[in-house]
């Protein structure tokens, strides 16, 4: 499907795009061997293959939650801009 000068030049409209003429002549051909290669893929005959949400199975890439000892307090609270006790001192956000 080929598009036309115009019709490249809409779709630069509704994105919003401004366009010289050379980028309306380029885009207009990449755009074209898009829609061409739509056209193909639409010829696959997909009436035997079943709707999916996935085209691979799923699998958990999180690693196990282990409990490992912490840092100490007070090389925690050696950063903090200010601190009150064993705690961050943070100003009330109300």
């Amino acid at each position: 499907m080929k598009l036309s000068r115009e019709e490249v030049l809409h779709i630069a409209l509704l994105a919003r795009l401004g366009l010289t003429d050379a980028e309306v002549d380029r885009l207009r051909e990449q755009l074209s061997n898009i829609l061409e290669n739509f056209e193909i893929l639409q010829q696959v005959d997909t009436s035997g293959i079943p709707p999916t949400a996935q085209s691979i199975p799923l699998q958990n890439v999180m690693k196990l939650d282990e409990a490992s000892p912490s840092l100490p307090r007070s090389q925690i609270l050696a950063n903090a801009p200010r601190e009150e006790g064993d705690f961050f001192r943070v100003r009330a956000v109300l």
